[in-house]
C-alpha cells in the first residue's frame, strides 16, 4: 500500500452511543518508526510484528525502500525488512515533509553509509520542534553536519563518547542509540529520554546483538562495534492509544476491556485519570475501564484547583494531554491543564469551546477546564494526530452528528480507528470508505 498524500478524509460521527466489548491497542507508532529505521543497521533479515499499519509508518517504509532496503508486508501488521544493499541516496522531500520520523534515518544511515542528505522533516504542527539536539549528539559521536536548506550528515568513522543531552529528546536519543551501537568504543548517554518507545528500540537493538545498559533510565551505556544480525521482534502496545481509549470509555459511560494494554507503562496515565475521577482495573496485562465512572475532579489539599501537567517520562506523556483535556470537559470540577512541551498544542481547544466546552485558554501552554459541559455536534477539523483523536472523543459524547474534516491526520497515528470503535458500538462513517 502506497501512501496517498492528498487524500482528504472525513469522519461523520453520531454521538451519544455507549460502547462495550474488547479492544486491543495497536503497536506503538513511536516505537515502530525508529525500529524500522534501525533495521537499516544490519544486512540480515528483520521480521517485525504488531506494526501499526498507519500513514506515518507507510511513508517511512517508502523512505527506506528509496535507499535500497527491501520491505514487504507479510501480514496485516507484519513487516519484513532486508537491508543488504543500502546505499546513500537523495530522499524524497515530499515524503520527508510529511513525517518527522524521516530524521530517524540519520543515525542508521551514518552507520551504514557514512553520509546522508536529509530534507527538513515535517510532522504535526504543534510548535517548534528543534533538531539541534540531534546535531549536538551526532557530532559528539563523530559526525559532521552542514545545513543549507537540507541537512548533510557525514562521518568517516563513528566513535563512542560521553554525551550529555541539552534536553531529553526522544528522537535524538533514538538516533544516538543507533549511531552508538555501530560506533567504536563505549558511549554513555546522559539526560537522555526513557519513554516506552525508546525502551522498545533499545530492546530491539539488543535482539540484533547490541549491548545496552540502563534501559528505562536517563543514563544508558552502549558498548559499540558489536556485529548486528537479523532478528524477529514484536513491537509493544501504544500507551498513548490506551490513554485515548480510557478517556473515550469514560466520557461515553462505557465499559471496555483493553487487552494486552502494556500496563507496566501506564502508572502516570492511570494516576492522572484518577485525579479526574476515572478509575481502571488491572487484570494481568488487560485493563478494564468500568462504566458509569464517578468523574469528579479531585481537588488539591485545602480545596485548591488541581493541576495536570505533562513532563518527560516517566511523568504524564505530552501526547495524552489533548485526551485529558477533552475528558476533563465531562468531569465535575475545575482543573488547570499545563502543556509544557509544545507551544501550539493547546490551540485546538477553540473547537471544543465551539462544541460547548467551558475552557479558558490562559496562554499557549495553560488552559482552565470547568466541567461537566454538555457538548453539541459541530463541523470541526483535525489539526494534528492527538488533537484529532480528542475531537473524535468529543464527537462521540456530543449530542447530534459531528463532522470531522482533515481526519487523515488521525489516521497518521491510529490504525483503522473508526472500524475498531464501530466494532464496540460506535457509529462513525468514513468518507471516502476504505478500500478492501
Amino acid at each position: 500500500m502506497q501512501v496517498q498524500p492528498h487524500e482528504q478524509v472525513q469522519y461523520i460521527v453520531e454521538g451519544g452511543h455507549r460502547l462495550t466489548g474488547v479492544i486491543e491497542p495497536s503497536g506503538n507508532k513511536n516505537a515502530a518508526l525508529p525500529i524500522i529505521a534501525a533495521s537499516l543497521l544490519t544486512g540480515g533479515q528483520v521480521s517485525l510484528t504488531n506494526v501499526p499499519r498507519i500513514r506515518d509508518v507507510e511513508a517511512l517504509v517508502q523512505l527506506i525502500q528509496s535507499v535500497g532496503a527491501k520491505a514487504r508486508w507479510t501480514g496485516r501488521n507484519a513487516l519484513e525488512i532486508e537491508a543488504q544493499d543500502v546505499r546513500s541516496a537523495d530522499l524524497d522531500p515530499e515524503l520527508c515533509a510529511r513525517i518527522r520520523a524521516s530524521i530517524l534515518l540519520a543515525g542508521p544511515m551514518l552507520a551504514r553509509c557514512g553520509k546522508l542528505t536529509l530534507p527538513p522533516p515535517g510532522g504535526d504542527v504543534i510548535g517548534r520542534r528543534r533538531v539541534d539536539t540531534h546535531f549536538l549528539v551526532l557530532e559528539q559521536l563523530g559526525a559532521t553536519i552542514t545545513v543549507n536548506g537540507t541537512f548533510h550528515f557525514t562521518a568517516d568513522k563513528l566513535r563512542g563518547a560521553d554525551v550529555f543531552f541539552d534536553e531529553p529528546s526522544v528522537t535524538a536519543t533514538e538516533n544516538a542509540l543507533c549511531a552508538a551501537v555501530a560506533a567504536e568504543g563505549v558511549t554513555i548517554l546522559r539526560n537522555c529520554a526513557s519513554e516506552p518507545h525508546v525502551q522498545d528500540l533499545a530492546k530491539f537493538l539488543i535482539s540484533m546483538g547490541a549491548k545496552i545498559e540502563g534501559i528505562g533510565t536517563n543514563c544508558m551505556t552502549i558498548h559499540g562495534g558489536r556485529p548486528l544480525s537479523g532478528t524477529h521482534y514484536r513491537i509493544g502496545a501504544d500507551h498513548n492509544e490506551v490513554g485515548s481509549l480510557i478517556g473515550l470509555a469514560a466520557v461515553t459511560g462505557s465499559e471496555i476491556t483493553i487487552r494486552n494494554a502494556g500496563v507496566e507503562h501506564l502508572r502516570s496515565t492511570l494516576m492522572t485519570f484518577e485525579r479526574l475521577g476515572i478509575h481502571c482495573r488491572i487484570e494481568g496485562d488487560d485493563l478494564i475501564v468500568p462504566a458509569e465512572q464517578e468523574m469528579k475532579i479531585k481537588p488539591d489539599f485545602g480545596g485548591h484547583i488541581p493541576k495536570i501537567e505533562d513532563q518527560p517520562w516517566p511523568a504524564f506523556p505530552a501526547d495524552t494531554m489533548s485526551i485529558a483535556i477533552v475528558t476533563a470537559t465531562q468531569c465535575d470540577g475545575v482543573v488547570l491543564m499545563f502543556e509544557k512541551m509544545f507551544e501550539s498544542r493547546m490551540f485546538f481547544v477553540d473547537k471544543l469551546i465551539a462544541m460547548g466546552a467551558r475552557i479558558v485558554l490562559c496562554d499557549p501552554h495553560r488552559a482552565i477546564v470547568a466541567g461537566p459541559s454538555k457538548l453539541r455536534a459541530a463541523s470541526v477539523e483535525s489539526p494534528d494526530i492527538r488533537a484529532g483523536m480528542a475531537m473524535l472523543i468529543a464527537a462521540m459524547c456530543a449530542e447530534g452528528t459531528t463532522v470531522i474534516n482533515n481526519a487523515q491526520q488521525i489516521e497518521r497515528g491510529y490504525e483503522r480507528i473508526e472500524e475498531r470503535l464501530n466494532a464496540l458500538g460506535a457509529r462513525i462513517t468514513r468518507n471516502p470508505p476504505r478500500q478492501a
